[in-house]
């Protein structure tokens, strides 16, 4: 790295070779001190670097230079000295400086892009970061994938969602980023496009005049999001309230910082197609709409994780007016969970209507299928058969529950005197032994009460992992915490569960929560 005391040397190099030149003798007389006394008495001046600077320059030692950095015209018959202003070095120094800061700014604006995980999020940021860059106020951010499949969205940056609205009352090709959408006719993809004096164009649409004036923007400068792999994904458009046009510097990073956001952006794309493919099946393979059995009303919620897991629910009328309900859990997540999702579900209803008034029979030959036809996939399952109070040879006052288990969490009753659990006998998942075999229970539902069936997925999304116990204990205390008025509704009696059984960050009220598990639960109230 070049510093002042390098450059000392190269001069005193030079002025070793000019003595060299006139030789031994006339260098030292030439050097020679006028006389003892003034030599002795003279101040010496400091040494830099072991050079001793009383050796004087010669006239024709031409001044050091270094490429990139020109050396200034000197006057004809004069000697050329050190060059005004700072040196070499410090601009050289300054230059790498400027590097370093771009380098680190351009690494924290992407590491906090990388931390976004939606489409939406990694749009605002997109757009932050670079209104930063370029130094303007306002923007927004257009995604249309080049492909057709979607999403397509838009998103402001001190823009309200009417503003935007005006905006694309623009034509199109009117304004710079729809000339980034619509591309070149040869299929490249454009490059920036800057508008440094939007009023000031002569041949500028009237419209977008009077959306400009409208709005008070008065410059634009726009950049195509765009990657080799997934073409043309959209742009992003960033408005200055008067005529400016960013800097070459600026317009370098921001170049840099919109390669790695399309990246980015193209990752997300794929990852919430996936995530959209994945819902329409799960949508799929549940049930459209819930049966209309008299003396029964029914009510279902359910959150998909964003990886697709394997959880489902059924409510199915049966002959005579009794009602099948089911809740299950396939092992495993994805396109082949789903599917074998699908199948069980396909085959319990069929199991049903042939034997439903025996749960225990219903859910053995769903075993026996489950472990021909996929041996080393498990699942758990809970299918009850209820006779409402209104079937006439229900017998007593409230409606008959017949259920059995596999492997599955315990259901829960819901009413005015009493809140407590439906104790099933123990038994293990469906496919992990050789035979199935586990006893029904019997149990009598009074008027008013809701029976919950659920899977574990909403046990091990109340925060207490690590005890099934306290998991449990908070399921019991959110379900007796019902409000009295909510109780004749079991649509409200499932909302209050989940919303008490909560985490902090909101997961239930989204359907791709992060990497929390899959939840469902049904709801029934007897009359």
């Amino acid at each position: 790295m070049l510093d002042i005391p390098l450059l000392l040397r190269v001069h005193v190099v030079a002025v070793i070779a000019a003595q060299n030149d006139m030789g031994v003798c006339d260098a030292i007389e030439r050097n020679a001190p006028a006389g003892k006394p003034a030599a002795m008495s003279a101040p010496h001046v400091p040494k830099v670097a072991g050079i001793d600077p009383t050796v004087p320059a010669p006239a024709h030692t031409a001044t050091p230079s270094l490429p990139g950095i020109p050396t200034p015209p000197t006057a004809p018959g004069t000697a050329t000295g050190p060059p005004p202003g700072p040196a070499p070095a410090a601009l050289i120094q300054d230059r790498l400086a400027g590097w370093v800061s771009d380098l680190t700014t351009l690494h924290e604006l992407t590491e906090r892009l990388t931390r976004t995980a939606t489409l939406d999020d990694a749009l605002h940021e997109l757009l932050r970061a670079g209104a930063a860059l370029v130094g303007a106020r306002r923007g927004m951010a257009v995604l249309e994938p080049a492909d057709g499949l979607g999403p397509a969205t838009t998103v402001g940056l001190g823009l309200a969602h009417a503003d935007l609205g005006t905006i694309e009352t623009v034509p199109r090709s009117a304004t710079s980023y729809g000339r980034i959408l619509e591309g070149l006719p040869d299929g490249r993809p454009p490059d920036p496009v800057a508008v440094p004096d939007l009023l000031g164009e002569e041949d500028l649409d009237p419209r977008h005049r009077e959306v400009a004036a409208r709005l008070g923007f008065a410059a634009s400068y726009a950049v195509p999001l765009a990657t080799e792999a997934a073409g043309k994904l959209g742009a992003a458009v960033w408005l200055y309230d008067e005529p400016a046009e960013p800097p070459e510097r600026a317009r370098h990073l921001v170049g840099l910082y919109g390669r790695h956001a399309s990246e980015h952006l193209a990752r997300l794309l794929e990852l919430e197609r996936a995530r959209a493919t994945l819902a329409t099946l799960t949508e799929e393979l549940l049930p459209s709409r819930l049966p209309r059995v008299p003396g029964v009303r029914l009510a279902a919620r359910r959150r998909t994780s964003a990886r697709g897991g394997g959880d489902w629910y059924d409510a199915l009328p049966l002959p005579e007016g009794a009602l099948g309900l089911a809740v299950g859990s396939v092992a495993g997540s994805g396109p082949s969970a789903l599917a074998a999702t699908g199948r069980l579900r396909a085959s319990l209803r069929a199991y049903a209507v042939m034997e439903g008034e025996d749960p225990v029979a219903v859910l053995s030959d769903l075993e026996l299928l489950l472990r021909l036809t996929e041996p080393a996939r498990s699942a758990t399952a809970l299918f009850a058969y209820a006779e409402p109070a209104g079937v006439p040879h229900a017998g007593g006052r409230g409606s008959k529950l017949v259920l059995a288990g596999a492997g599955h969490t315990p259901p829960l009753i819901v009413g005015e005197r009493r809140t407590e659990f439906i104790e099933t006998s123990l038994s293990a998942p469906l496919g992990m032994l050789a035979c199935w075999e586990a006893p029904s229970v019997e149990i009598t539902v009074e008027p008013g009460e809701t029976v919950l069936l659920y899977t574990d997925g909403l046990l091990r999304r109340t925060g207490e992992p690590e005890s099934m116990d306290r998991a449990f204990a908070r399921l019991h205390a959110a379900a007796a915490s019902v409000p009295r008025a909510d109780r004749a509704d079991p649509g409200a009696i499932a909302d209050h569960v989940l919303r008490t059984l909560s985490p902090e960050d909101g997961a239930y009220d989204r359907d791709d929560a992060g990497d929390a598990e899959d939840v469902v639960l049904l709801a029934a109230r007897f009359d």
